[in-house]
């Protein structure tokens, strides 16, 4: 029985001694190159800060290219909070709200977006509005 004992101390003295002298390993951090991010992320600065912890900071609006999005006239525009808020009647006369970063865009303008799926009830607290119903898009193409 004391042999047993012995051997089971023994066992586990061992094993607490090895797990205490693991050796730290990091994990490297690799800066994201340009390209690598998916469609529609913004360009990432290795080691910036994001101003205020506002992710969307500096985010630029992509051009979306001809014949892949909703053609529509820009009816009313503003800007605010680095965003651009669109509203746009197509062909039809249906109007919608779209939110994207920031860009020049006027009334009048011809312009192409994407399809998403709308948010209800949005709040703009820049803007102190509330949209029914409001696309979160990545940009517009201005149709010349």
């Amino acid at each position: 029985m004391k042999k047993t004992a012995l051997v089971v101390l023994s066992i586990a003295a061992i094993a607490l001694a090895g797990c205490q002298d693991k050796p730290k390993t990091e994990i490297p951090t690799v800066a994201p190159q340009q390209g690598q991010m998916p469609a529609g992320h913004p360009a990432v600065t290795p080691g910036a800060a994001v101003p205020g912890g506002d992710p969307h900071a500096g985010m630029k609006a992509l051009e979306i290219p001809a014949g892949t999005g909703k053609k529509a006239t820009v009816s009313q525009t503003m800007n605010s909070g680095g965003y651009t808020y669109v509203e746009a009647a197509d062909e039809k006369g249906v109007k919608v709200w779209l939110a994207l970063p920031e860009i020049k865009v006027a009334t009048g303008d011809k312009i192409e977006y994407p399809e998403t799926p709308p948010m209800a009830n949005f709040h703009s607290k820049t803007l102190d509005k509330t949209f029914e119903k409001i696309l979160f898009i990545p940009g517009i193409r201005i149709v010349k």
